[in-house]
């Protein structure tokens, strides 16, 4: 491939949502390149508080499962379908895989309870709470992209199919998103975060880290992310 034709794929997947490096590679990609949120909204959604780039994608084994539908796949708000059923919007981040995803002009801000939602395609078989079909993921938080504050999660979980300070285990509800806004955790589903809980009070990136964790046949194709979305916002 010419150097030409090189430079206008980046330039290409850049304007898409990538960061540098992963429209280089489609491997690691850096903070700091154009994002969703440089361009001008074009769809319903776009002044929505759901993140607005993808800023690196690092996929883990398995990985793959709508990889070709990144960015746009994980931007906005989620496909909910209760807690019955899982989204199949959504890109497998594989066993060990991370992606970082951007917000645009807006800022995670720690205000009262919950700040952010982190929205997988948990689902409860049979309508089963303590059955939850979980993969769990590692969710850290960055104000500048370089350094990260995690959130302790449990992976051995309550018994009652709850994994604290984890994402993945909370089904994501159906809901209007248009008209939910601000995000209330209880109405929308998905895991909820406090900024308050790693000492932070502001964060512009959000970072889940697939825990290798097994399903009830012993396997996983690594967490599922359907979406990220902010409930206080600056």
């Amino acid at each position: 491939m010419d150097q030409g034709h090189r430079e206008g794929i980046v330039a290409e997947r850049c304007a898409l949502g990538f960061g540098l490096a992963r429209a280089l590679a489609l491997g690691t990609c850096l903070i700091g390149c154009a994002s969703a949120a440089d361009e001008p909204a074009t769809d319903p959604h776009a002044a929505l508080p759901y993140a607005r780039s993808v800023e690196s994608f690092t996929p883990g084994a398995s990985a793959g499962y709508n990889e070709d539908k990144l960015p746009t796949v994980v931007l906005g708000p989620p496909l909910g379908k209760g807690t019955g059923a899982g989204s199949l919007d959504v890109v497998s981040l594989g066993r060990g895989g991370e992606i970082v995803v951007g917000f645009g002009q807006r800022t995670i801000a720690d205000g009262p309870g919950a700040d952010f939602v982190v929205f997988e395609n948990a689902f409860w078989p049979g309508d089963d709470a303590t059955q939850v079909y979980a993969e769990l993921g590692e969710v850290s938080v960055s104000d500048d992209g370089e350094t990260w504050l995690s959130f302790a999660c449990d992976t051995t979980g309550d018994a009652a199919g709850h994994f604290p300070g984890c994402a993945g285990f909370s089904p994501t509800l159906s809901y209007d998103p248009v008209e939910l806004v601000p995000l209330e955790p209880e109405r929308t589903g998905g895991d909820a975060f406090d900024l308050a809980d790693v000492g932070l009070s502001h964060a512009r990136f959000v970072k889940i880290r697939d825990l290798k964790t097994l399903d009830a046949a012993g396997i996983s194709g690594g967490f599922d992310l359907d979406a990220v979305g902010i409930v206080n916002a600056e």
